[in-house]
């Protein structure tokens, strides 16, 4: 059995950077975030040791951040902007408070797993994945969904069950 480095048996340096003071309500929900970054690096000392920031912010910064970078005026839940070329660094993410606590609470999840999953979804966006097309679209949900899995997080995916009058649960 081969020894490794201690550069490549150290975890990638996850900065989060809190510029809204609900993320600092529930510390839990920042760990899992941490959490779902590294196993969306390729875990511990076996993926990608690149690191990345994540600002926790609000819908006002994301919509800003949003209308300059993509040409969108409105908030959204999660951005993702890789790194030019620091091979140190894979790039940045931004979450909105807002917008992650109103999707979560429209799909009936916890604050925490919904978070999780965008902080995976924009580690991946970083990593090279994207789902402009159906079949990248199904690698990167897949990737995704076993990521949630070995957190305890069900599929985000899954369809939901329908009511009796034919709408979704």
């Amino acid at each position: 059995m081969r020894k490794r480095s201690r550069a490549s048996a150290r975890a990638p340096a996850i900065s989060i950077l809190i510029d809204e003071p609900r993320w600092r309500e529930d510390v839990s929900v920042r760990r899992l975030i941490r959490r779902a970054v590294r196993l969306a690096l390729g875990g511990e000392g076996q993926g990608d040791d690149r690191g990345l920031t994540i600002l926790l912010t609000n819908d006002a910064r994301l919509r800003a951040l949003n209308a300059r970078f993509r040409s969108k005026r409105k908030p959204t839940n999660v951005l993702s902007f890789p790194a030019a070329d620091d091979a140190a660094d894979l790039g940045d993410i931004a979450m909105a408070y807002g917008v992650v606590k109103r999707e979560a609470k429209a799909q009936k999840k916890s604050l925490a797993a919904h978070a999780a999953h965008l902080a995976v979804h924009g580690t991946l966006h970083l990593r090279g994945f994207n789902h402009e097309k159906a079949r990248q679209a199904q690698v990167m949900e897949a990737l995704e969904t076993a990521i949630l899995a070995k957190l305890g997080i069900a599929d985000p995916y899954a369809t939901r069950p329908y009511t009796k009058a034919g709408k979704a649960a």
